[in-house]
């Protein structure tokens, strides 16, 4: 037997080991999810997220976020994680940003709430408006945030700390507790 025809063999051999191989692996997809489940893995890990979401062809929404991990394999309670950090930023009709910086955040699909914490911030741009605190909960179906922890908001005029605060996301809608600062009034409206 000429060795060229040897080493055709025993590749033709190789190959056909590894496709009955592949081929003999009885597990179904939802075998490896509940496996996946039970020692607590994502299903899924997308590294350097850039999500844009559109409404009659208007950019309303762009994530981005270095890692997501997705666990939508929990039957109770699915959510995506993004451990390293995620940037949100949300558009309003005049193309006006509200943008949410964190170092963590964890999205729950069923509810639709997301916790982010870890170096929060809410920047409203065309307010000149900023939050700032260490966990807040946001609401994406209702346009709604908030925080039972310490915050700042700092304004044009004022920066004003507290303990407990809820708004619309964009900041314009405010109720705040046990607040403290120096707050401008202006007496001549």
């Amino acid at each position: 037997m000429p060795k060229n025809s040897y080493h055709k063999t025993i590749l033709n051999i190789a190959t056909i080991f590894l496709v009955a191989m592949f081929f003999s692996c009885g597990n179904d997809l939802k075998e490896v999810e509940d496996f996946l489940a039970e020692k607590n893995l994502p299903i899924g890990v997308v590294k350097n997220v850039y999500l844009i979401h559109t409404d009659s062809g208007r950019v309303k929404t762009k994530l981005i976020a270095p890692v997501m991990n997705d666990f939508s394999n929990r039957k109770s309670h699915p959510y995506t994680e993004f451990p390293k950090g995620i940037k949100i930023v949300n558009y309003n009709k005049l193309n006006d940003s509200v943008v949410i910086l964190a170092d963590y955040s964890i999205n729950y699909t069923k509810t639709s709430i997301s916790e982010v914490k870890n170096n929060v911030n809410v920047i409203n741009y065309a307010d000149h408006t900023k939050l700032i605190t260490n966990q807040l909960f946001w609401d994406a179906n209702e346009h709604y945030i908030y925080t039972e922890k310490e915050f700042t908001l700092i304004t044009k005029t004022d920066t004003i700390h507290g303990k407990g605060f809820e708004s619309n996301e964009d900041l314009s809608k405010l109720n705040m507790k046990s607040i403290r600062g120096t707050i401008y009034v202006d007496e001549n409206p």
